[in-house]
């Protein structure tokens, strides 16, 4: 194992890291479990909106969560919990990518963010003082 992997595997056997995992992984739980709610809600309902729109807002971070995890459970060698976090992270990206609906705020969200973001940055003119 080269020296980087080792103090990765340090750091999160110490109590800080351990805590950072236990956050990490309770936002996966927090993440899969809002999947679920958005998997058995009516379509159209504020429930369904509700869990979409958490699930899509949760989804990045725990797939990097999931990946940094495994990637850490690689160094420490212990390789059932490497497979368990490789599947945890291929199911979430899997349902993230197919579970494609109109009910999320995000729906329609990048281009009106683009445009703000362009406007905020934008220079001005000021007006000649007359």
């Amino acid at each position: 194992m080269n020296s980087g992997l080792s103090s990765l595997a340090l750091i999160a056997g110490s109590l800080p890291g351990l805590v950072l995992l236990t956050l990490g992984q309770a936002l996966v739980v927090v993440c899969v479990c809002f999947d679920m709610v958005r998997a058995l809600s009516v379509p159209r309902s504020h429930r369904r909106y509700v869990a979409n729109t958490v699930f899509t807002t949760l989804a990045w971070p725990s797939i990097v969560i999931s990946g940094v995890s495994a990637l850490i459970y690689a160094a420490s060698g212990t390789w059932l919990n490497v497979a368990g976090g490789v599947f945890v992270m291929v199911m979430v990206i899997f349902r993230w990518r197919q579970g494609g609906d109109d009910d999320s705020w995000w729906k329609g969200k990048g281009k009106k963010l683009a445009s703000w973001f362009r406007n905020q940055t934008s220079s001005r003119t000021a007006p000649a003082a007359a």
